[in-house]
């Protein structure tokens, strides 16, 4: 069975969660992960689990949201926390993406595609995951051996 990476876009109430083809080629957006309390992380971290299980992951590539002039803030640091967490708790690597404007890029192909504005709030997030995990896969292509 072929295995795949997962793109995580972290959010203070949200997850924004893709994943890759089977051929590794193409990274999809899959679902957005909503939570009730930003600091409430045990429910996020068991679908993470149930989705790296579900879809054969072998990889998770976090975005990390860092300053435009490439410095790391407080939301940086949060999400290198989480980076931590999602490790421990699914036993992979989990690389961090500098993922700057993807937000604004996935908000302005989801406007391009005439998608409502209410409809944009729901995919906005696994998009940015999506863009997230196919800038990583541009940069670092998935080899034979890491698909078998």
């Amino acid at each position: 069975m072929k295995r795949r990476w997962m793109g995580l876009d972290y959010g203070t109430k949200t997850v924004g969660v893709a994943v890759s083809d089977s051929l590794g080629i193409t990274a999809q957006g899959l679902e957005t992960i909503h939570r009730k309390s930003g600091k409430k992380l045990r429910q996020t971290l068991a679908r993470i689990d149930e989705l790296t299980k579900e879809y054969n992951v072998e990889k998770i590539v976090l975005g990390l949201p860092k300053n435009m002039n490439n410095t790391l803030g407080d939301r940086a640091l949060e999400t290198m926390e989480f980076q931590d967490m999602v490790a421990r708790r699914t036993g992979l690597e989990v690389v961090l993406w500098d993922e700057r404007l993807t937000t604004m890029e996935s908000e302005r192909i989801l406007m391009e595609g005439k998608v409502r504005r209410e409809h944009r709030k729901e995919r906005i997030d696994w998009m940015a995951a999506s863009l997230i995990l196919q800038s990583y896969m541009d940069s670092h292509p998935m080899t034979e051996e890491t698909q078998d």
